[in-house]
């Protein structure tokens, strides 16, 4: 497995989406939860994708249930959660795990491409973003207190390239 295109994942509705449709677009890839702390991210995560998405950005959120079981809902509520209260249209897939045996092959090869503080590869807390070149190659991890506004100069960057 070369880059991240190379990887499927389910959306929100179940069906199988292939990463390869994002190559040539810059990624925020992040996971996220409906019951956290950090949880009104979400309006910052909807106000990035709204600002770059016709210049080729694209955001995309794996909701997680792994810390502190922020994330109890199914798909359904899930959705509704983020459009109702965050008015959410970024892709939304179906809820993994990013730690652990059962995490899925996006965030092992997130997580190993791009560790996080003195060289951990473990997720620490909801809302941890990756930022994704265009040839699917990260240019970096940020931590759960970043908010997505803080990425916007990075990604400014990233289109550039």
């Amino acid at each position: 497995m070369s880059t991240i295109f190379d990887i499927s994942a389910d959306s929100l509705s179940g069906q199988p989406v292939n990463l390869g449709q994002y190559k040539g677009k810059v990624l925020l890839i992040v996971n996220t939860a409906s019951k956290c702390g950090f949880t009104p991210q979400y309006k910052g995560l909807e106000a990035v994708y709204q600002q770059f998405k016709d210049r080729g950005v694209e955001v995309l959120g794996f909701p997680c249930n792994q810390f502190g079981a922020q994330e109890p809902g199914d798909a359904g509520e899930i959705g509704a959660f983020c459009e109702k209260n965050y008015g959410v249209t970024f892709p939304l897939f179906a809820k993994i795990d990013v730690n652990g045996d059962n995490a899925h092959p996006l965030f092992k090869k997130l997580k190993k491409d791009a560790p996080g503080i003195l060289g951990t590869e473990g997720i620490k807390w909801n809302f941890t973003k990756f930022l994704i070149r265009k040839d699917g190659t990260v240019y970096n991890r940020y931590a759960p207190t970043t908010k997505p506004e803080e990425l916007m100069a990075d990604i400014e960057k990233l289109l550039a390239e």
